[in-house]
C-alpha cells in the first residue's frame, strides 16, 4: 500500500483512538462518581449515559462542517474539542458540569465516527479500502485498552480523586491528533464536490498512486445523483445503515464497554480484580480487530458478519445460563469469547459499511444518520443499564441481548450486501 495513504489513515484513525478512550476511561470513574455524588440509579445512568446523547448530536450533526468546510478542519476541531472537555470534565466539582462537559465530549465522539471514516474511505482505493477504514476501527480499541489499562494503573493515585486522573489523561492525545491532522490534505472528493478545486484534488489523487484523471471523472459524474436523503432512491441504504447500527448496540456491546467492572462485579469479582479483568477485554478486543483487519478485504463485510454474529448468540446465551446458574467462574471467559466476536465482525465491519454504503453526494449525510442511530441505542442501552443491572437477573438481561442477535444473523442472511472491492462511484 502506498506509503502516504498508510500515513494518512493512520493519522486519522488516531481520532478513533480518542473516541476509545473516551468511551471506556469512564469504566474506571463510574462508580467513583455514584458514591461521590450519591447518584441514584436512574441519575448514575444519566450522569454516564450524558456522553452518548452528545455523541448522538454529534453524530447527527457531524456531516454538516464535514461538507462546509471539509473533512481535515472538522477533525482539527475535533481534536480541540476533545482536549477541552476531557480537562473540563476532570476537574469538575458537581456532578452537572461533569455531565456538560461529558455531553460536549459526546459531540466530538459523535462527529469523529461520521468524519473519520468518511475521510479515509475518499482517500483509499477499492482494493484497500475495508483496511484502511479498519485502521480508524483499530484505534479505537486500542484506545479501549489504552484506558483499561490507564484506569488499572491511575487507581488510587489521588485517594478518592484517582477518577479526575483517568478522565483528564485523554487531554494528551487529543492535542496530539490536531497537531497531526495540520499536515494532512483534504480528500480529493470533497475538494472536487464541494470546493470545486481539481488541481488540488489531482494532487492528492497523483500521492496516492490512483489514475487521477479517470477518478476525477468518475467523481464528476456522481454530481447528478440525488443531494438528499429524503430522495426515495436512498431508502434501501437508509434501512441497512439503521439496521446495521441498531443491531451493533442490542448487543450490549456499549453495556460491557462500559460497565464492564460492574459486570465482573455481578459476577462476584472484587473491584481491583473487575479493573484487572478489563484489560483483558482490551487485549481481545484489539487481537480480534487485527484478524477482522486481516480478513475484511480478502473474505468481504458478510462474511464477518456471520462468524460475529454466532459467536455473539452463544456467547450471550452462556453468560445468561450462568448467571441463572450458582457458579458464576466462566462468566469472565464467556465475556471474553463475547467481545472477540464482535471485534472480528460488527466492531471491524460497521465503520466501513456505513462509510461505503452512500454515494458521493451523500456520503457524509448517510454516515451521519447511521451513527445517529448507533449513539441514540448506545445512549439508550447507557440509560436503562444500571436500573436493570440492579433490578433484573443478568440472565433476562443477556439472553435478550442473545435473541436480538439471532435477528441480526437474519438481517445478514436476508438483507445485507457485499461491498468489498467496489469503487464508492459504482456502490
Amino acid at each position: 500500500m502506498n506509503k502516504k495513504l498508510t500515513l494518512w489513515s493512520i493519522t486519522v484513525g488516531l481520532g478513533g483512538l480518542l473516541f476509545g478512550l473516551d468511551v471506556a476511561v469512564i469504566s474506571g470513574a463510574e462508580q467513583a462518581i455514584q458514591q461521590l455524588w450519591n447518584l441514584s440509579d436512574w441519575m448514575h445512568g444519566t450522569a454516564i449515559a450524558m456522553a452518548l446523547y452528545g455523541t448522538a448530536f454529534g453524530a447527527a450533526l457531524g456531516n454538516i462542517p464535514a461538507d462546509k468546510i471539509g473533512r481535515k478542519k472538522t477533525l482539527i476541531w475535533i481534536g480541540v474539542l476533545f482536549f477541552v472537555t476531557s480537562v473540563g470534565a476532570a476537574l469538575a466539582d458537581d456532578v452537572y458540569l461533569f455531565m456538560f462537559f461529558r455531553f460536549v465530549s459526546g459531540l466530538s465522539i459523535g462527529a469523529s465516527s461520521v468524519v473519520a471514516p468518511v475521510y479515509i474511505s475518499e482517500v483509499a482505493p477499492p482494493k484497500y479500502r475495508g483496511r484502511m477504514v479498519i485502521s480508524f476501527q483499530l484505534n479505537v480499541v486500542a484506545g479501549i485498552l489504552v484506558a483499561y489499562f490507564s484506569n488499572y494503573l491511575l487507581q488510587g493515585v489521588g485517594g478518592e480523586n484517582d477518577w479526575r486522573w483517568m478522565l483528564g489523561v485523554v487531554a494528551i492525545p487529543s492535542l496530539v491528533f490536531s497537531l497531526l491532522m495540520l499536515v494532512t490534505p483534504e480528500t480529493p472528493r470533497w475538494l472536487i464536490l464541494y470546493k470545486k478545486d481539481e488541481a488540488a484534488a489531482k494532487k492528492v489523487l497523483e500521492l496516492t498512486g490512483e489514475n487521477a484523471d479517470q477518478v476525477i471523472a468518475g467523481i464528476k459524474a456522481t454530481v447528478t445523483s440525488g443531494t438528499s436523503l429524503l430522495n426515495k432512491q436512498f431508502l434501501r441504504p437508509l434501512m441497512l445503515a439503521f439496521l446495521i447500527a441498531f443491531f451493533n448496540q442490542l448487543s450490549g456491546i456499549n453495556a460491557i464497554i462500559y460497565f464492564a467492572p460492574k459486570v465482573f462485579q455481578m459476577a462476584g469479582i472484587e473491584r481491583s480484580g473487575a479493573l484487572l479483568s478489563t484489560i483483558g477485554i482490551g487485549v481481545v478486543n484489539m487481537l480480534f480487530t487485527i484478524l477482522g483487519w486481516y480478513l475484511i478485504d480478502r473474505f468481504g463485510r458478510r462474511l464477518l458478519m456471520y462468524i460475529g454474529s454466532f459467536g455473539y448468540i452463544f456467547s450471550l446465551t452462556m453468560i445468561a445460563v450462568s448467571f441463572n446458574g450458582t457458579d458464576h467462574s466462566m462468566i469472565v471467559y464467556y465475556v471474553f469469547l463475547f467481545i472477540a466476536s464482535h471485534a472480528v465482525g460488527q466492531g471491524a465491519v460497521i465503520w466501513v459499511f456505513l462509510s461505503e454504503l452512500f454515494p458521493n453526494s451523500v456520503r457524509a449525510a448517510g454516515t451521519s444518520f447511521g451513527c445517529l442511530t448507533h449513539w441514540v441505542f448506545a445512549a439508550l442501552v447507557a440509560q436503562v443499564f444500571p436500573y436493570f443491572a440492579s433490578n433484573v437477573p443478568g440472565s433476562y438481561i443477556f439472553g435478550f441481548f442473545a435473541f436480538m442477535m439471532f435477528l441480526q444473523l437474519l438481517y445478514v442472511w436476508k438483507l445485507m450486501p457485499e461491498t468489498k472491492g467496489v469503487a464508492l462511484e459504482n456502490m
